[in-house]
């Protein structure tokens, strides 16, 4: 109960910080946004923890992806947490890797791709 409350105020501040920003930018010019897949591989295995620490590791991603006007949707993490495949809106795979580059993560691969919900063919 405790990791869902934790969770829950997690997207609360998500959609508070991606809400301003997109408040802010109105008086500018569009930024036309693409969805993307972004795969990476940690050798290591990637541990955040499910706490107050992990939060804050996770809202830091958020707030320095923002500057480069890119959203992290979510993620996907192997069992064994050593490749992630990351969903993304972001202008380019340029201001994605820009931005995984301030926050020190890896890039192995950036496609941009679309959604196909198999419940449209009802």
């Amino acid at each position: 109960m405790k990791n869902l409350i934790m969770f829950f105020v997690l997207m609360v501040i998500v959609s508070i910080i991606t809400n301003n920003v997109m408040a802010q930018d109105n008086s500018k010019e569009k930024i036309v946004m693409k969805r993307y897949m972004v795969e990476r591989s940690f050798p290591a295995g990637l541990e955040i923890p499910v706490n107050m620490e992990g939060s804050a590791i996770c809202l830091n991603v958020v707030s320095t992806n923002i500057e480069d006007n890119v959203f992290w949707v979510h993620s996907y993490v192997t069992n064994d947490h050593k490749k992630t495949f990351c969903i993304y809106d972001a202008p380019s795979p340029e201001a994605i890797r820009k931005a995984a580059e301030k926050n020190g993560l890896p890039v192995d691969n950036i496609t941009e791709v679309s959604v196909l919900d198999p419940y449209f063919y009802k």
